[in-house]
């Protein structure tokens, strides 16, 4: 998948599927609902220093990424597309490596070590990811989507109004109104100019190309509208949004003049590039044998689904037997945009009632956020997602629940084209895995209890994070209704779908048309979502959709062994806290902690 490589490396602070996005409480009542930052350890604090040796490093090059994390330093700079990104990014990236390895010679603490180790394990990763980026691919930006995520890492509410002017700074350099700023779309074209003769490159995809020229009005539309919500209405913030649409106009037909005829027809990458997806994302295993595990969950899964759709009609009213039918009669219980908030946020009530009384984790006293997503989010990231609060220098902001009603990139109206989050069973499920106890209260853990950067930022990968996220939604699952018990097994389904569709559509086992039929048809998929799957399988983000089963196989393993190893002595809400409170810990380092401090511990307290 072609992208900027300065843009590639600030995405190892951000995994494919959170993306910013604004929140609906002010910053006085988000920090009067968060719960209380604990003071780090003494060796957090020490390892932290060590992080930000990276993260300084990576915000040179992306400063966007860093301006989300909560480094305000950066705010008013934008991506790094010079000449000689791939050398200098590379270089900078090896002296880095070299000061890590020092420190880690001289550390004494254990989990310092551990930290550096994850911190080199991540430039080693970068490093492999940019060579093979410049081997293979011509490069290619989307200019309209990286305005729009810049400029929206600025404008949100939890984001002090001083922060938020900057984001005309941020603008004028986008568009070359700044000292010392070249027009980015100028950067972008001579970056592919410069390698255009190289025939040995692939081009991107032409229907990812396509799909961006597609989205570059409604990220157009999305800056203004943010730059009118914060009212930043000066003589020189309006010369900039008007720079800004001229610019893009001229860029996007450049890229249809000049990419386009480079553009690629077979999705397929070089297998080195799929491969290194597989692990960038968290897949340590061959991905053959991942097929073979998610095959048989997935058939395990649809005979659950059909065991269970009786109950469902019955309790529903629906007139129904087969899953599939059974699906398609709970779908029509859709909610209208004025109905959505209203549902989910009793659906959250109900869920944590059912999380203190079955004791599943410990919940903070603050209130979950939750808001729909504009036309240029959904855009950007057409899933429900979680947009995670800023992990340095967090002043009380909080994760937000995202939903989205419906998919601008779909052909057809959202509503009527994406029908698959917004029928009320879904609530159920994508409030756990979203909200709590998934993404919303892994994120705020992390925050609230001082887990070193290492661990939130540097071990983030798509198999630790979404792996808890399914976790969540299972340890739910029993308590729910019928039917939200029906929508959990159903997209449970749809996840160990991805994991052998991705590897089969990219290995060439399976074609489009017939991977379309499964998600269709045995998933329950609208056209819409069907189509989303499929590009993200094949170009939006290849490899990606695979971690959530693996993760959630792997946390799953390492409970029944703790369960094993314990006995009577297993605490569900112990393990559960202990899991969230490591951070993002790659699997088998998790395994070693919960072996080596969380299974002694509970031992000693019950003796």
């Amino acid at each position: 998948m072609s992208k900027p490589l300065a843009s590639a490396i600030a995405a190892t602070l951000f995994i494919a599927g959170f993306t910013a996005a604004s929140t609906t409480y002010a910053q006085d009542a988000a920090q009067a609902q968060a719960a209380p930052v604990h003071a780090p350890q003494a060796w957090v604090a020490r390892s932290d220093v060590n992080s930000k040796i990276l993260l300084e490093m990576q915000a040179q090059f992306g400063p966007e990424s860093a301006s989300t994390v909560g480094l305000s330093a950066y705010d008013s700079k934008v991506t790094d597309l010079k000449p000689g990104i791939d050398e200098r990014t590379r270089q900078a990236l090896v002296d880095t490596k070299a000061k890590l390895v020092d420190l880690l010679g001289s550390e004494k603490d254990t989990n310092v070590k551990q930290d550096l180790n994850i911190l080199i394990a991540s430039v080693d990763q970068q490093i492999e990811g940019v060579d093979l980026n410049h081997k293979y691919l011509l490069p290619y930006q989307d200019i309209g989507g990286l305005i729009f995520n810049g400029e929206f890492a600025l404008l949100k509410d939890d984001v002090s109004a001083q922060r938020r002017a900057v984001a005309v700074n941020r603008l004028q350099c986008y568009v070359g109104k700044a000292p010392g700023c070249t027009p980015i779309i100028e950067l972008a074209k001579a970056r592919t100019t410069e390698r255009l003769a190289e025939k040995a490159l692939i081009g991107p995809y032409k229907l990812d190309v396509e799909q961006k020229l597609a989205n570059s009005q409604h990220y157009a539309d999305g800056v203004r509208q943010l730059f009118a919500k914060y009212k930043l209405d000066s003589a020189e913030a309006k010369a900039a949004l008007d720079a800004m649409d001229a610019q893009l106009k001229d860029y996007n037909a450049w890229v249809r003049s000049t990419v386009l005829p480079r553009a690629r027809t077979d999705f397929r990458l070089p297998e080195p590039l799929y491969a290194y997806n597989l692990k960038q994302v968290g897949i340590d295993i061959p991905p053959e044998e991942l097929m073979k595990q998610a095959q048989l969950e997935f058939v395990e899964l649809r005979n659950m689904m059909q065991v269970l759709a009786p109950v469902v009609a019955k309790a529903e009213g629906i007139q129904a037997t087969d899953y599939r039918d059974v699906l398609k009669a709970l779908k029509k219980q859709q909610l209208s945009k004025e109905q959505v908030e209203p549902w989910y946020h009793e659906v959250i009530g109900k869920i944590e009632d059912i999380i203190r009384r079955e004791h599943i984790i410990t919940l903070p006293q603050r209130k979950m956020q939750l808001r729909i997503a504009s036309e240029a989010e959904a855009a950007a990231q057409p899933a429900p997602h979680m947009d995670p609060p800023p992990f340095i220098n967090n002043q009380g902001e909080q994760g937000t629940f995202v939903l989205t009603m419906g998919n601008p990139s779909a052909k057809g109206d959202g509503q009527q084209g994406y029908d698959d989050f917004t029928f009320k069973a879904a609530a159920w499920t994508l409030t756990a895995h979203e909200g709590r106890p998934g993404h919303e209260l892994q994120f705020a853990a992390m925050i609230e209890r001082g887990v070193s950067l290492a661990r939130s930022l540097f071990a983030f990968n798509s198999v630790n994070v979404e792996g808890w996220a399914l976790y969540a939604e299972s340890e739910m699952l029993p308590y729910e209704p019928p039917a939200g018990q029906f929508g959990a097994l159903q997209l449970r389904l749809m996840r160990a779908a991805r994991a052998y569709l991705d590897p089969m559509l990219n290995l060439g086992l399976i074609s489009k048309e017939r991977a379309h039929e499964v998600l269709t048809h045995d998933v329950g998929l609208s056209e819409a979502m069907a189509q989303q799957e499929l590009d993200r399988y094949t170009f939006n983000s290849p490899g990606q959709a695979t971690a959530y089963f693996y993760g959630y196989m792997r946390i799953q393993q390492l409970r029944l062994n703790t369960e094993l190893t314990l006995g009577k002595q297993f605490n569900r809400q112990a393990f559960n806290d202990f899991i969230i409170g490591q951070g993002l810990l790659p699997p088998q380092q998790l395994a070693e902690a919960v072996r080596t401090q969380f299974i002694p511990a509970q031992q000693q307290k019950n003796h």
